[in-house]
């Protein structure tokens, strides 16, 4: 074909083309090469039709998958050859919203610059308006409630553009030329800041300068942002931060920190390039930082933490505020405790009373709530630990192929208990919600229901098929069961810990078998008993356990969890028997009678589940380094382990070895493999006693546990090991497991779409059951 014949494509683009300027940026394309044609909005993302020669076509597809805007992710494009039709100029079409549906709307974004420069430009018509945006930032995913993304089919559809904006909106050399949620002072969202009983006490600029005296005299305020209320208090202010821990009953668990100015974290944190990136990025998550020891934060806000919730301002709001207090402020979520965030003013005023003493609320809508998004960085790597704000809706595809060819049915999952996400699948790509939390309440129970209908409507898809946990306790469990029966679909329950592994292997595109490594709290084993220290041979139909930790029991079952103590206890009682067990834990903690009683639960087999948890075992070794005793948030212990032996390795010696945790023969088939912890106890209570400090007993369990690891995949045999589970959230465990790994020749993988908590699972139990609907 010659290079100047002329041709007209038509082309399907999926991805995240959606509020990010994409039809604009193709617009201006077309223009620059004097293409004809036209795009518009559709169900499954953009579409295009362009007519031209065939050299200038090839061009602009070229260039506009180079070229792409910042936010947008292009994904598989679809080219149908058509008639050319003579068409002249290019133009952007009403969209289309028939066809198989795809989530292709951005994600939540970050303010971008030249929104930034007119937020302080005195001169332009946005200055100090707190709801400004325009195709490269603002607002997505917390405004749509429909597909496509149109203005109407947003919570901004009750905001009529006035003249200037629809002069912008309709302007092809405008960046908020076909912005949908465009907005200024004269025709958009308005701000308020309103008293405990709901009356407003101020409007616009007299609101902002309000608000940022409150935070300045210790109070608390409840600010609504992008995805839901956040509290937001003195971050430098020890009585404001202890005052907001005790209103909202949260003694110990840190505070996330939200920083004026990059320059402004330097103060108080260390960071690095790739935690520097983080920050600074269009999804500005929370990035984990090593605090400095004179960081100027009030104590409280990370008690007993060496680490700092960094985050910078990403809405117009939140720049507004922080220019005006030119100080760091506590901001976490609205919300009480195990409770879903906070997103409608009018249930704000019930849910956070007592907690805040003022209230800075807007008249713009939010569709669903959306938490911030978790980081750390690892040796140069990002590991996401909650997964939300910046990062959802994006699909994760599943570049691994069903047996025979067959295309995954539409699977809804359902995740597990704590840090539950649902999963619902379309083609070859898994849409995981927003992190949803813990499931312990209504109000949590009642927004996991608005959500999985939430993304059945706007996906337009039935599930075929539904997958839960095994555990038959869980509320996400018994919801897929009752869900299953109504919709007469089939059930697919998925052991936990499989779940797991199947998740990280489906991020990294992995078929055929591995080693799962597969730590944490606990998840409900095939035997009905609680597992947690897990090595499975596991691929995407099915499993085998390998190995595992030596059980032992939680006296008091749950409550064990809380107090680590008690599984020093049972620990001590395995390994010394009673009386040793006894005598050790009434020298430590003064409390006669209270050992004696657990020893009760324990000969007597009472409230004293089994488990082979790695999470608590953790746990008891904290207790028994003397580290924590007690703990009112999940992973507490385990943190000031971590911690604690993060602070040995900076002045260890180099031949510094791990304590025993020998590999031998299990005693129940097919478990080929035991890991026995009680040699592992021995040493580190001898060396206890002969004064060792907890410094030196956490780094050489850390040290013990990433041989364990070594030593099973050796005998394993199997080249690729997958390392997940909560207890990968511990960076110290993570990079030791790692390099003993690599020095025994092993390809490792980890976490890097999904978190390695429960946050991962409703992926990992929707590619479970794709390939077991295949052998069904």
């Amino acid at each position: 074909m010659r290079r100047d014949t002329i041709v007209r494509l038509r082309i399907t683009v999926e991805g995240t083309v959606q509020g990010v300027g994409f039809r604009p940026f193709v617009f201006r394309l077309a223009q620059d090469l004097g293409v004809a044609g036209w795009v518009m909005n559709s169900a499954r993302g953009a579409l295009l039709e362009l007519e031209g020669p065939v050299a200038v076509v090839e061009t602009l597809l070229e260039r506009m998958q180079r070229e792409t805007p910042a936010a947008a992710k292009m994904g598989r494009l679809k080219v149908e050859p058509a008639s050319p039709t003579g068409e002249v100029g290019f133009g952007i079409r009403a969209s289309e919203g028939v066809g198989t549906r795809r989530l292709v709307v951005s994600p939540d974004l970050a303010t971008c610059s030249d929104c930034l420069g007119e937020l302080s430009d005195m001169m332009d018509r946005h200055f100090r308006y707190p709801f400004l945006t325009c195709t490269r930032c603002g607002p997505r995913f917390s405004l749509i409630t429909d597909i496509p993304y149109d203005r109407a089919n947003s919570t901004m559809n009750r905001f009529d553009l006035c003249r200037d904006c629809r002069a912008e909106y309709g302007d092809q050399g405008n960046r908020r030329f076909h912005a949908e949620a465009i907005a200024c002072p004269t025709c958009g969202p308005r701000l308020a800041l309103w008293d405990v009983q709901g009356d407003e006490v101020a409007r616009e600029e007299a609101a902002l300068q309000q608000a940022c005296e409150i935070i300045r005299k210790g109070k608390i305020l409840a600010v609504k942002g992008v995805g839901g209320f956040q509290l937001w208090v003195d971050a430098c202010s020890e009585s404001a931060v202890q005052r907001l821990r005790l209103r909202k009953m949260r003694p110990d668990k840190p505070f996330a920190v939200l920083f004026p100015s990059l320059s402004s974290v330097l103060e108080s944190c260390s960071l690095g390039q790739e935690d520097e990136s983080l920050l600074g990025s269009f999804e500005a998550p929370i990035v984990l930082l090593r605090q400095l020891e004179a960081s100027g934060l009030a104590p409280s806000v990370s008690p007993e933490n060496p680490h700092i919730g960094a985050m910078l301002p990403y809405s117009p709001l939140h720049h507004l505020l922080m220019t005006g207090l030119q100080s760091p402020v506590v901001a976490t979520s609205g919300n009480r405790a195990e409770e879903p965030i906070v997103i409608d003013e009018g249930e704000a005023l019930g849910r956070l009373a007592g907690i805040a003493d003022a209230f800075l609320v807007h008249d713009r809508a939010i569709a669903r709530p959306i938490d911030d998004s978790i980081f750390r960085v690892v040796e140069g790597e990002q590991v996401i630990l909650r997964r939300a704000r910046g990062y959802v809706p994006r699909p994760i595809r599943i570049p691994v192929p069903l047996p025979s060819g067959r295309v995954m049915v539409p699977i809804l999952a359902v995740g597990g208990h704590l840090k539950n996400t649902i999963a619902l699948s379309s083609g070859n790509e898994v849409l995981l919600s927003q992190h949803l939390g813990d499931l312990s309440t209504l109000e949590a129970f009642e927004a996991f229901r608005y959500t999985v209908d939430d993304l059945q409507r706007l996906l337009d898809v039935q599930p075929t098929l539904v997958a839960c946990d095994l555990h038959p306790d869980y509320r996400s469990t018994r919801f897929a069961q009752e869900f299953a029966t109504r919709q007469a679909v089939p059930l697919v329950q998925v052991q936990h810990h499989h779940a797991h592994v199947a998740a990280c292997m489906a991020e990294h595109g992995l078929d055929g078998e591995v080693l799962g490594v597969v730590w944490d709290g606990a998840g409900y084993g095939l035997d009905g008993r609680l597992w947690g220290g897990e090595f499975l041979v596991a691929g995407y139909p099915g499993f085998t356990r390998l190995a595992h930790l030596r059980p032992f029991r939680l006296p008091g079952g749950e409550t064990a969890i809380r107090e680590p103590w008690r599984c020093a206890f049972s620990l001590l009682w395995e390994t010394h028997g009673e009386g040793v067990a006894i005598q050790e834990l009434e020298a430590r903690r003064g409390r006669p009678g209270e050992p004696d009683a657990l020893a009760v639960l324990l000969n007597h087999g009472l409230v004293s589940p089994e488990t082979t948890s790695m999470g608590r075992l953790f746990d008891a070794v904290a207790s028994l380094a003397g580290l924590c005793d007690e703990a009112s948030f999940e992973g507490q212990a385990a943190m000031a382990l971590e911690f604690a032996a993060a602070r040995y390795e900076k002045t260890a010696p180099g031949d510094e070895t791990g304590y025993p945790c020998p590999i031998v023969q299990g005693d129940d088939k097919p478990v080929e493999w035991v890991a026995d912890w009680r040699p592992l106890i021995e040493l580190l209570m001898e060396e206890r006693r002969t004064g060792s400090s907890p410094e030196r007993i956490a780094y050489r369990f850390h040290l013990g546990l990433a041989d364990l690891i070594g030593h099973v995949a050796e005998r394993a045999a199997l080249p690729r090991v997958v390392l997940t589970g909560g207890c990968f959230q511990n960076a110290l465990l993570l990079r030791l497991a790692r390099h003993r790994l690599a020095r025994a020749g092993f390809t490792v993988y980890n976490h890097r779409l999904v978190p390695p908590n429960d946050g991962g699972l409703s992926l990992g139990q929707t590619v479970v059951a794709a390939h077991r609907s295949c052998h069904a």
